[in-house]
Parts: structure tokens; C-alpha cells; sequence
């Protein structure tokens, strides 16, 4: 099992509550990002810096990831495309795409874009809070829970 970061995006405490979870569990973490990382030193930690461009994080993540791994991103496509070949996806706040919810978070990433695109102001998401940070942690926690007891 790996646990896989798409780090252009993430926030500072998840990092942070990442590389704690990957030091306490001996569980490998790959972060993936178009720019220079600054992180601790660990033979458990390592990064992938992927080119400038849309998605190439996202790519390298989709191609590398395999079945049992958990991965952080806040990247829908790229949860899409996971979820479906095992991998477990949270998002950076703590929602667990599953094979059930994917299809509308897609949707719904989806007619936000087209609204945005035709000039309808939609607003962004509310800054990463306390309880995001609680929530995560407790996601991440039950998630790997449960993939180090499966073996998956």
C-alpha cells in the first residue's frame, strides 16, 4: 500500500497529518507536484516533480496508483478514475469518493465548470477550517484503518 498526494493543492495540515500517519503506520507516501517540495527527510517519504500542465499531476497519480493504495486529491477527474480500479480517494476535507457518489460529484463538477465558463460567478469553496482539518484526520484514519486490516 502506498498512500498517494496530489500536493499542488493540498493543504498544509493534511500534508502535515499525512506524513505523521505514513511515519506511524510504515506506510510509503508519494507527493506528486509541478514544483519543488519542501519536506522531511524519511525513507518512507518521497516526491515526484511532474512537468508544468494541466493534469500532468493528475496523470502521473492515475498511471502510478494501484489497487489498495489510498490517495489525496481534491481533483474529481482524477478521483473518477480511480475509484473504479480500488483505489481509495479522500479529498482534502475528508469526503471518501466511492463508486456510488463519484458519478454525481462529477456531474455536479461538471455543470459548476459550464456555469463558470459562461460567465455565472459560483464562488469558491470556504477556507480550509479546524473541523476540515478534524474531519480529514478522522477519514484518513478509519480509511487506512481499514486497508491495513484487509491487506488491500
Amino acid at each position: 500500500m502506498k498512500l498517494w498526494v496530489d500536493a499542488d493543492a493540498c493543504p498544509g495540515p493534511v500534508r502535515d497529518i499525512l506524513l505523521r500517519a505514513s511515519q506511524r503506520l510504515k506506510v510509503p507516501i508519494v507527493f506528486v507536484a509541478n514544483r519543488a517540495l519542501s519536506l522531511p527527510r524519511s525513507e518512507l517519504v518521497s516526491t515526484v516533480q511532474v512537468g508544468a500542465g494541466l493534469d500532468v499531476a493528475d496523470r502521473h497519480i492515475a498511471e502510478a496508483a494501484q489497487r489498495g493504495d489510498l490517495a489525496v486529491t481534491q481533483d474529481i477527474p482524477l478521483a473518477a478514475q480511480l475509484v473504479p480500479r480500488g483505489v481509495v480517494v479522500l479529498d482534502p476535507r475528508g469526503e471518501l469518493f466511492t463508486e456510488e457518489n463519484i458519478a454525481e460529484r462529477l456531474s455536479v463538477r461538471n455543470f459548476m465548470q459550464e456555469l463558470r465558463e459562461s460567465g455565472v460567478m459560483t464562488g469558491g469553496p470556504s477556507g480550509f477550517s479546524a473541523q476540515d482539518r478534524q474531519q480529514f484526520a478522522a477519514a484518513l484514519d478509519r480509511e487506512l484503518t481499514r486497508l491495513v486490516k484487509t491487506g488491500r
